[in-house]
């Protein structure tokens, strides 16, 4: 229908519900995007599982490869099984029968402590050495960072039991780089010198292998702390006088004290659990003088087949380990509360 207006023409609205003869009138409704239901019938799943489902394969995982073997070993250390109860599988229970006699045992203390010493020795040349090394990275030229960084990823990247032949030919009594070293520079002595002649020479020889093949974690780890510290404050510390030392203590451990107590916090942990580098150096020799808790345990199971007893050293490490560690991890939360 069209209605003529003073010249004007005006035309009805299109969308205006038609009207036919005979034909009922369908009301017009506003209709929303248009949901498919789920394919088969099923319900979508809701959102608060679907973490769950995606972490559970990890969960898992870890929970057959390291929770299954430590309670199995848990369970161990409560039974007194040597090489014949394993051959003939009787697993006698002990009760605390081991963890009595380990603690009751002077070696058991004696190894404890050269752990810990062995550790503490390691951890602070690591971080000491490491975090010199990261803030030389700082200083140097881009091609000479770049020389030093490749040698420190290289060094990092080494297999445990390679570097560990290499420093057994540096130190060997007949062909020896050392040996040679000290001739050449007048010592006596030094003709088919013994390195590994006692347990301290030869964990000292370790801990040189162990800070060796540590510290690049920590100089690079470092190197990239120091990148997030702003020019400003070292600009500062210059105008006000500040040292090189000052400018560390003033300026870099208060921007980069998290990244020291995790860092020291990870080393302690790997440092202490170290296994490899002493037991493929001299099997703990020489007379199980340079042991630590990890080398004792092995050896006590595999070579005196004593398992029960060595299960239970090893529970006693992660306990130890444990204690410490919560001191330490309460120190982190207190420096996360205060910043």
């Amino acid at each position: 229908m069209t209605v003529h207006s003073q010249g004007a023409t005006t035309s009805a609205p299109q969308d205006a519900p038609q009207k036919s003869a005979g034909l009922p009138t369908v009301p017009v409704t506003a209709v929303g995007p248009r949901r498919t239901a789920p394919r088969g019938g099923r319900r979508p799943l809701p959102s608060g599982w679907l973490p769950y489902l995606l972490v559970g394969p990890a969960v898992l995982s870890l929970a057959t490869l390291l929770l299954y073997p430590l309670i199995k070993n848990v369970i161990l250390s409560f039974q007194d099984i040597n090489k014949i109860e394993f051959i003939q599988r009787k697993y006698p229970f002990a009760g605390f029968g081991n963890y009595t006699e380990l603690l009751g045992d002077t070696t058991f203390w004696t190894v404890v402590v050269r752990s810990f010493a062995f550790t503490l020795a390691n951890v602070a040349l690591i971080m000491v050495l490491g975090s010199l090394i990261g803030i030389l990275l700082s200083r140097l030229g881009t091609w000479m960072r770049l020389v030093l960084s490749m040698a420190l990823v290289m060094a990092w990247a080494m297999p445990i039991v390679a570097s560990v032949q290499v420093f057994q030919w540096l130190f060997d009594e007949q062909f020896g780089v050392m040996n040679w070293v000290m001739r050449t520079a007048g010592f006596s002595g030094y003709e088919q010198h013994n390195w590994f002649e006692t347990g301290l020479s030869t964990l000292t020889i370790v801990t040189i292998l162990v800070v060796w093949g540590s510290i690049p974690f920590v100089a690079l780890n470092m190197y990239a702390g120091l990148t997030t510290v702003g020019a400003e404050l070292y600009e500062a510390a210059r105008m006000d006088g500040a040292n090189g030392w000052q400018t560390f203590w003033k300026i870099v451990f208060p921007n980069l004290k998290p990244f020291f107590l995790v860092t020291t916090f990870l080393e302690v942990i790997w440092v202490f659990k170290a296994f490899t580098q002493v037991y493929a150096m001299k099997k703990g020799g020489p007379d199980r003088a340079s042991e630590i808790l990890p080398v004792f345990a092995y050896v006590e199971g595999q070579s005196q087949a004593h398992y029960g007893l060595a299960a239970a050293i090893s529970v006693l490490t992660i306990l130890i380990l444990v204690i410490v560690m919560s001191f330490y991890f309460r120190l982190i939360l207190k420096q996360e509360e205060e910043q």
